[in-house]
């Protein structure tokens, strides 16, 4: 639906949805996320990484000086997996891992130079996607859709989601 069009009349004021409603946002998910993920899986091939290593960087990124128990909560993924990835990211020079001040215990990560570039590539080929999305889509079907992310997330990861944010709408 581009901007200024109305939505279709099956879908206008409807608070119950039939279930081929259902399926088609279910399949329109699957199919965006799939567009969200092309842009940023193909600077990731290059340099043999997955989706893991692009949410660890994001993350990192967005809290740097993160703890290791931290981004588990974040990511929920078993530390097995996390340190994998986590190993991968550092031998190659992108994450640096320090023990705490504090708390010996704790390993802090933040992102070298070359981290941040990486991840600005990744999330500037995501940003630009969600921009001329939102832009085609308009103020009020933004609102909408942040509306509808934000109903779907488990409590305990919109408090996660809420912290990052500040605990403000889009």
């Amino acid at each position: 639906m581009t901007q200024g069009q109305s939505r279709p009349e099956n879908t206008r004021g409807l608070l119950f949805l039939t279930d081929e409603q259902l399926r088609k946002g279910i399949e329109a998910m699957f199919f965006a996320y799939r567009g969200f993920t092309a842009d940023p899986d193909r600077i990731l091939a290059e340099k043999s990484y997955g989706r893991a290593h692009h949410r660890a960087l994001h993350f990192i990124h967005r809290s740097p000086g993160t703890t290791v128990n931290n981004l588990l909560a974040t990511l929920g993924v078993t530390k097995q997996s996390l340190n994998r990835v986590l190993r991968t990211l550092i031998e190659d020079g992108l994450v640096l891992n320090e023990v705490g001040i504090r708390d010996k215990r704790q390993r802090h990560l933040t992102l070298t130079d070359a981290g941040a570039d990486l991840e600005s590539a990744l999330s500037n080929a995501q940003s630009d996607r969600m921009r001329s999305a939102y832009r085609q889509a308009g103020a009020d079907a933004v609102y909408g859709f942040c509306t509808v992310l934000e109903a779907m997330m488990d409590p305990e990861l919109k408090e996660h989601y809420e912290h990052l944010t500040g605990g403000e709408q889009q």
